[in-house]
């Protein structure tokens, strides 16, 4: 998982939306968006409700 991706994740793992993400790290919402689907199958989760359960 690239830095970023790292980032993004544990910012929607914290409860932020893409929105929110966007505006911390300088980024669009959509492009937090793309992160997120990239990371999600490294994680081995399939959404955003269950990256709050992973340790």
């Amino acid at each position: 998982m690239t830095p970023q991706e790292l980032q993004v994740v544990r910012l929607a793992a914290a409860g932020h939306t893409n929105k929110e993400i966007a505006a911390q790290l300088f980024l669009s919402p959509r492009t937090v968006g793309h992160h997120l689907y990239k990371a999600y199958p490294k994680l081995g989760v399939t959404g955003r409700a269950e990256l709050a359960h992973l340790d």
